[in-house]
């Protein structure tokens, strides 16, 4: 595993990309509330000038200031949220990407944690960043100016708006930390058990026929039970604190009317500026009852710029070194070793073998051996590795992925399909070339099978092809791997569920590449198809104990001392 960088680095950097658009956001805001002062001046013009000379001039005139002021001010603040929308698409952008990459690598690296919520996490970061808790913050540094102007019409008013401006304040510091830690374990709560039902659910036609659904549901409802106390929870300190908020902004407006009511009747203010002051109050007000309402938004949104700062630090963007205009299909294994997190012994140990462009190798061994751990070093997809797998000449690490892949031909042995057409499966959702698709699917001897489905080639086969037999997937997937015939295939337990007709076809599609010249690594239990190889490697305990030419009956007693020994 990569060494962690800065938690937040990648993605603070792409936010620091733009602010520009930040410092436009609050240019726009600082015109937006400047002309909010205009109505409390026009309340004012009205209530002390107006009123007093009844002139219906000085009164249009006022009315159609304001109301160009209004225009610009509504104006300004349409601007700051579409810019901040904009640049949240941006940012979106900049980031799905390289999440999609990282999401792949953290499985990869067979992580214990849950990457299939990280887009959940841009997406809450991405909403944060374009709703009005950003828009709040934005507007607070003008909560002392409203203040201050609060001061000018009488002290009394501006130490009235000080209180309560503490009060809610502290409120805020305490929605803080009494709801964040309750909000940040609900939310993990809920993702451990989406994500554990969601593992289960996979497997849903085991589950009914062993009978383990009602074991499982009670499992689940714990994990149920406990996000939704841990939800109700913060949803209740959040509730208490918006209630609380609500009561003291309501009787802030009731109370400030009051105290200017007060000071107009003991004629220390005009009635002008009692009206006025309640206005200016809500203003200076409304950016922290806004945060104070959005705190939920604003924890999530900073767990999300944690997690992707995480996800990103740990697995940052590959450096593809490596390109070239053919393969050949050389490999040399130099100290190969691999292990797994969890595991004490290490599954392979420093394996030595050099095989040429063309060879086909054919790898025995009991279960346990290592020797699809080995297949998935060969095409570079183990994550834990010690020493090098050189393709070419190269380590398989160097090599452009996307490049390298329509060389390599991989067919595990846990079949894995996708959810879409037999086509896309079998051309690995490249652009659609009919013509490699059918020569693929006739290799593998699945064509009129194809074509006796409801759509051909076009049939969508479900998630993970569960609309097909284990033996049509296994031959799908064989298609998918000898697409393009690649320089180098590797193939675990391709014979596993295979009837006689699929397995003459695999005896063809074997036969086919080595006239081709293509490298060939078969993992077997079964002998049929040693006879295909050149070369055999037996394996036990993470070693080779034995490497040489093909002999039907030699690999079969070395197969049998092993099992003996182990």
């Amino acid at each position: 595993m990569l060494k962690k960088r800065n938690v937040i680095g990648p993605v603070a950097r792409s936010l620091l990309a733009f602010r520009k658009e930040f410092l436009w956001v609050g240019g726009f805001s600082l015109v937006a509330n400047l002309l909010t002062l205009s109505p409390t001046l026009y309340m004012l013009q009205i209530f002390d000038r107006v009123m007093q000379s009844r002139s219906e001039l000085t009164l249009i005139a006022l009315t159609l200031i304001i109301s160009a002021f209004i225009a610009i001010m509504a104006f300004a603040e349409w601007v700051r949220s579409r810019l901040l929308v904009r640049a949240g698409v941006r940012f979106d952008q900049q980031l799905n990407t390289q999440i999609f990459r990282a999401s792949f690598d953290a499985k990869l690296e067979l992580s214990t944690g849950d990457v299939s919520q990280t887009f959940g996490s841009l997406t809450r970061l991405r909403q944060f960043l374009t709703g009005n808790g950003i828009i709040a913050f934005f507007d607070l540094p003008w909560t002392p100016i409203y203040l201050a102007v609060l001061f000018l019409m009488h002290p009394l008013l501006g130490w009235f708006g000080i209180g309560f401006t503490l009060i809610l304040a502290l409120l805020t510091f305490s929605n803080h930390y009494g709801s964040t830690q309750r909000t940040l374990q609900a939310t993990k709560s809920e993702s451990e058990a989406t994500g554990w039902l969601n593992s289960k659910l996979r497997n849903a036609e085991v589950a009914e026929a062993l009978g383990m659904v009602g074991k499982l549901k009670r499992r689940w409802l714990a994990l149920y039970r406990k996000q939704i106390e841990l939800h109700a929870s913060a949803q209740l300190r959040a509730s208490q604190t918006q209630a609380f908020s609500k009561f003291v902004q309501y009787s802030q407006q009731s109370l400030i009317l009051a105290l200017g009511a007060w000071l107009a009747i003991h004629d220390q203010i005009s009635v002008g500026a009692m009206i006025a002051s309640n206005v200016l109050m809500a203003n200076a007000l409304r950016p922290l009852g806004i945060l104070v309402t959005t705190w939920k938004e604003f924890i999530q949104a900073r767990q999300a710029l944690a997690e992707l700062g995480t996800l990103l630090a740990t697995y940052p963007p590959r450096d593809d070194f490596h390109t070239a205009d053919s393969v050949q299909g050389q490999i040399t294994l130099q100290k190969l070793g691999a292990t797994a997190t969890q595991r004490e012994q290490p599954i392979l140990n420093e394996l030595e073998l050099r095989v040429e462009s063309g060879e086909v190798i054919g790898i025995i061994g009991p279960s346990g051996a290592g020797k699809s751990t080995l297949a998935r070093c060969i095409v570079g997809i183990w994550p834990h590795t010690s020493g090098n797998v050189l393709l070419d000449g190269v380590d398989i690490r160097d090599w452009s992925r996307d490049m390298l892949g329509p060389h390599i031909g991989f067919m595990p042995q846990d079949i894995e399909l996708f959810d879409g057409t037999v086509a896309d499966n079998i051309c690995r959702f490249s652009d659609v070339d009919s013509e490699r698709i059918i020569a693929a699917a006739k290799q593998a001897d699945i064509h009129d099978m194809i074509l006796r489905l409801a759509l051909g080639y076009d049939t969508p086969i479900g998630q993970a092809g569960r609309l097909l037999s284990g033996g049509q997937r296994q031959r799908l997937a064989l298609a998918r791997a000898i697409y393009g015939m690649p320089a180098l295939v590797v193939l675990d337990e391709p014979n596993a569920n295979l009837d006689d007709a699929g397995e003459a076809a695999l005896v063809a599609v074997i036969s086919a590449l080595k006239q081709a010249g293509k490298t060939v690594f078969m993992v077997l239990h079964q002998q049929k198809l040693l006879a295909l190889a050149d070369r055999v490697v037996a394996m036990a305990d993470g070693h080779i104990t034995h490497i040489g030419k093909v002999d039907i009956q030699a690999p079969a007693a070395h197969i049998a001392r092993v099992r003996a020994a182990t």
